[in-house]
């Protein structure tokens, strides 16, 4: 029999939806057959239903978290890496180390990723894997999908790879072999027949993601593999505009931008979304507003590379669908749902307000409403599930997947806010996770995962780590 709920008594709850209903009237929530049965005040336990006292605590959609590399979860903070931009980062960190990823590691790193990721309140993770190559002696998309089933999360695929190797990585020291399209193509075909669901509320999806269009594919394949990820019933994703070595490499090599290079070629589209995307010209964002391309925002990752901030608001206000990624752990050392949210409130401001211009030049100051927390809670939920393509998922309404997280504010960090519903993002920090719901199953109960030995896992980390440092 599934789980019957109902969370009572909330201070406050917030639905992931845009404008005015981004809060709800309602202090209690009824669930049942994993999706969320009746809103409302003073409801009452019905038969067989146990009742969560939710006095003083905070109700949110669960986080869908849209680009993330799970591998990354043994490559925080590695000194090599540790001041380096983009490009001079990727080969000091996770082309150097990928060859170390056999079965054993790669399955430790996505449980330590998947674990931080929960414990944010996170139900929903897209993981952009790309260390396929012929020969593997483990299957990765399966390995990735067990991870997030045995933690009983709604996990995507985002099979990443190449079929040329790049500039970048072009030494005997991070040469990787490369599939062939065929090989490609029919990888993606397998798994997603394996694991693709359809209809509302999927659990396990696929989506067509080569690592990064526009130096993993030549020119005249990124048609193919588009078409055949649409006659798959796939969606499309990649990184793009990341720095400004996206806009020299297309210039150089294609005579346009990066964004026009991906219309010219069928890479844009509702079913599209893009990850970072920073660095774009007013025409490029038109292009991405007009055709519903989305974005997997990724401040904290952005910020720590020097990117750059991605105009994600601007976006928004063109059409494009929004959403947040934390990016792999390697260039991100707190990859969890609520750091990304924190900084992505204070990032938009300081980059508006460091625009702002003195009378008569300018306005004077301005820049503090960039975006608002019932903003950002909508790009990391119904956003998110909107660029994912999770039918049913990603706010809190009645029907809806009863996805959502508890957080009790009891820490000193909270302790006179006048607005409790915006403490999770606006203090910063990991508030405590008194539960966390996916489809109405027990995920997390007074912030800890039922069964999980967390010891365990930070000692096997501290291991691999080691032997990770020694390899190199």
């Amino acid at each position: 029999m599934a789980t019957r709920l109902l969370i009572r008594k909330a201070h406050a709850v917030m639905t992931g939806l845009p404008g005015a209903a981004a809060r709800s009237d309602s202090t209690d929530l009824r669930i049942a057959d994993g999706v969320v049965a009746e809103m409302g005040r003073g409801l009452r336990a019905q038969d067989g239903e146990r009742v969560l006292d939710a006095a003083d605590c905070v109700v949110y959609p669960g986080w869908v978290n849209t680009h993330h590399h799970l591998f990354q979860s043994l490559l925080k903070g590695v000194p090599a890496g540790i001041d380096l931009t983009l490009s001079p980062w990727l080969q000091a960190v996770p082309f150097a180390y990928r060859r170390g990823f056999d079965e054993k590691r790669l399955r430790l790193a996505a449980r330590i990723g998947l674990v931080e990721l929960l414990r944010s309140g996170c139900t929903t993770v897209a993981d952009h894997h790309y260390l396929f190559q012929p020969g593997m002696d483990h299957d990765a998309a399966a390995l990735l999908f067990d991870e997030a089933r045995s933690l009983g999360l709604r996990f995507m695929l985002l099979r990443g790879g190449a079929t040329v190797t790049r500039q970048l990585e072009d030494s005997e020291r991070l040469l990787q072999a490369t599939e062939t399209l065929d090989q490609m193509l029919a990888s993606v075909e397998h798994t997603a027949t394996r694991y693709h669901e359809r209809g509302p509320r999927p659990q396990r999806q696929v989506a067509m993601a080569p690592t990064s269009v526009h130096v993993s594919l030549p020119r005249p394949e990124l048609k193919l593999v588009a078409r055949a990820a649409r006659e798959m019933g796939l969606r499309l994703h990649s990184h793009m505009s990341e720095s400004v070595g996206y806009i020299e490499h297309c210039r150089e090599a294609f005579g346009c931008l990066p964004i026009e290079y991906l219309a010219d070629n069928e890479w844009l589209g509702p079913d599209v979304w893009l990850a970072h995307l920073v660095h774009l010209s007013p025409g490029e964002m038109r292009l991405l507003g007009d055709s519903g391309t989305g974005i997997a925002h990724c401040p904290q990752s952005n910020a720590r590379l020097a990117d750059g901030v991605a105009p994600a608001p601007a976006l928004e206000r063109l059409g494009a669908p929004v959403s947040i990624g934390v990016d792999g752990a390697a260039s991100n050392e707190a990859a969890d749902m609520i750091s990304e949210l924190h900084f992505a409130w204070l990032a938009h401001r300081a980059h508006a307000g460091a625009a702002a211009r003195a009378r008569p030049e300018g306005r004077g100051e301005e820049g503090a409403d960039a975006v608002t927390v019932e903003q950002l809670v909508h790009w990391a939920s119904a956003g998110g599930a909107r660029v994912l393509g999770f039918d049913g998922v990603g706010t809190l309404q009645v029907g809806q997947a009863a996805d959502l997280a508890v957080y009790d504010l009891d820490d000193p960090r909270y302790f006179g806010l006048h607005d409790p519903a915006i403490g999770p993002i606006v203090g910063g920090g990991r508030p405590r996770l008194r539960w966390l719901l996916c489809g109405g199953e027990m995920l997390v109960e007074d912030d800890a995962i039922p069964g999980f030995d967390l010891d365990r896992l930070r000692a096997e980390a501290r291991e691999e780590v080691r032997a990770l440092a020694q390899s190199i």
